[in-house]
């Protein structure tokens, strides 16, 4: 099997049971370290909940990247241009950040849009940075989608776990998500790197939130500033920004009359 990413041939590093019922081998690239699944032909059964029953910390997730990426944003790519949150769900993330003050808007054909309807993404309006958090994982084809995304913007704020040097057994790491069947594609460092070079991006990270970027970004200063979200300097943003929460409120009250 060749690997998704680099084309390299890949190896079969282990056998897992996904949804309990289809056991599935998966494939390790000893180039760019990126590890697939087999063709993964159950999604239609792991897709009847879009968001899996098992993401339960979705809430507080989507409340602490809403703090750091408020930072990201106002550092590197200004307060009054627009933004997308790319499969963003049911719409709380774009909320979060429209209330601190950013033009936010939302996409995903698979999920139902509850906290930013009004606000859904139009090809006619330039974006300045995507982000797609808890995506990368889903991609049958990764690049395929991550060519998508730069079609739109070549700055993505990402998240995904990082897949450990040494492959954790499968009841040793949550991330391979076994019960849902929806993770299917996990990035090492490495291949992180990799699809960064081959787009002609930097990449940038501090573990957790990843960046790829034409911009040229100081790696310390970028992890320095999302620890300094722990202690509260995302409020800062919140003082400098003008939320939209009312005039939103005020934008929907007249479509509802129209």
């Amino acid at each position: 099997m060749k690997c998704k990413i680099c084309e390299s041939v890949t190896s079969k590093v282990f056998t897992a049971k996904i949804l309990n019922k289809y056991s599935i081998g998966y494939y390790n690239c000893n180039k760019c370290r990126f590890l697939q699944t087999e063709e993964p032909y159950w999604l239609d059964e792991a897709y009847k909940f879009p968001i899996n029953l098992s993401d339960t910390g979705i809430v507080q997730r989507n409340i602490v990247l809403a703090k750091r990426v408020s930072l990201i944003l106002f550092m590197y790519f200004g307060k009054d241009a627009s933004f997308l949150d790319y499969a963003g769900g049911y719409g709380l993330f774009s909320r979060l950040m429209r209330d601190i003050g950013y033009n936010y808007l939302w996409m995903d054909p698979f999920t139902t849009n509850l906290f930013a309807k009004g606000f859904e993404y139009k090809q006619d309006i330039p974006i300045k940075a995507i982000t797609a958090f808890e995506t990368f994982e889903h991609f049958v084809n990764p690049l395929i989608e991550i060519e998508k995304i730069l079609e739109i913007s070549s700055n993505i704020i990402f998240t995904t776990e990082l897949l450990p040097n040494f492959l954790p057994n499968t009841n040793e790491w949550w991330y391979y998500g076994l019960d849902h069947g929806q993770h299917i594609s996990f990035y090492n460092i490495i291949t992180l790197k990799y699809i960064a070079n081959k787009y002609n991006l930097n990449f940038i990270t501090d573990g957790k939130i990843h960046l790829f970027t034409k911009q040229k970004i100081n790696h310390s200063l970028y992890s320095f500033l999302l620890i300094t979200a722990r202690f509260g300097s995302y409020k800062i943003i919140s003082k400098l920004m003008n939320s939209k929460t009312f005039s939103d409120m005020q934008k929907m009250k007249l479509l509802s009359i129209v």
